[in-house]
């Protein structure tokens, strides 16, 4: 019998695969590496941009800044909302005093695999983000569908397959 492959998931029993899980995560805080799908996709959508010639260069917006994920060097920020497996993007929240106050100049929405890979990456000026948001009474919050339609009112800036095929 040849050994077991120590990274086959689906051999090993379910207390080794909590105790990998547990050993991850502490070794990914220790390095301070975002984990959860919506750091993995602003690094993914930052990467792209930085390596993608045409395409602004993007940096990490300082931790905290509300609405902004990244900055471009010419002063555009962009929110960037992940999406795994979901039919809408995370909330948005208004400006208590402003309701209506421009938050930032473009919306990236990022589609990953349920493999975490780079599936697609759509951008909407603010005046797209407007066309397509809907209000989420619950959180009191913006969010975007993840439709075709709501799609197609954005450029698509990576993908190769259709906007009216979405997995």
């Amino acid at each position: 019998m040849p050994p077991r492959d120590p990274l086959n998931l689906a051999e090993m029993a379910d207390d080794e695969l909590i105790q990998l899980r547990a050993k991850l995560d502490v070794e990914m805080r220790r390095r301070r590496i975002g984990f959860s799908v919506g750091a993995i996709g602003e690094r993914l959508a930052i990467d792209y941009f930085r390596e993608t010639a045409g395409l602004p260069n993007l940096q990490p917006a300082p931790p905290g800044t509300k609405n902004v994920d990244a900055l471009s060097r010419d002063g555009d920020r962009y929110s960037i909302k992940t999406v795994c497996n979901a039919k809408k993007t995370g909330t948005i929240y208004p400006d208590s005093a402003e309701p209506d106050k421009r938050l930032f100049e473009y919306l990236l929405i990022v589609r990953l695999s349920e493999s975490w890979q780079l599936i697609s990456i759509h951008q909407f000026a603010w005046t797209q983000f407007v066309e397509v948001r809907a209000w989420d009474k619950r959180m009191n919050a913006w969010y975007v569908g993840i439709s075709a339609r709501a799609l197609a009112a954005g450029t698509q800036i990576k993908g190769d397959e259709k906007v009216g095929v979405l997995r």
